[in-house]
């Protein structure tokens, strides 16, 4: 089991950047694939970027494409997104998600952080 603690969110104006932290408990993160989802008021929550657990593949959801970047770091059991040319619709809770490995539903989710983009 994991848990998971996200950081770093805040009040932007559009165009600047801003990068999320999400700190993962045990031992063993290096064996979970990480994501990141957001969710806005009225709205489903939106798949945004997915790291393996092995680091070397990444996926983005259609409307973050080239803007963001996930990566992790094992030694501190730690994943990012770095959120570059923020716009006003990318305001919603950014939630951290783990799954072990190759399996295929996230089991274990943060309690997210707040991200506010003004124009």
């Amino acid at each position: 089991q994991v848990q998971l603690v996200e950081s770093g969110g805040g009040v932007v104006q559009a165009g600047d950047s801003m990068r999320l932290s999400c700190a993962a408990s045990g031992r063993t993160f290096s064996n979970y694939a990480m994501g990141w989802f957001r969710q806005a008021p009225g709205k489903e929550r939106e798949f945004v970027a997915r790291i393996a657990w092995s680091g070397g593949y990444t996926e983005y959801g259609d409307s973050v494409k080239g803007r963001f970047t996930i990566s992790r770091d094992n030694a501190n059991n730690t994943v990012y997104l770095q959120m570059n040319s923020l716009k006003p619709e990318d305001t919603a809770v950014y939630v951290c998600a783990a799954r072990w490995r190759d399996e295929q539903e996230f089991r274990y989710w943060g309690q997210g952080t707040q991200v506010t983009v003004s124009s």
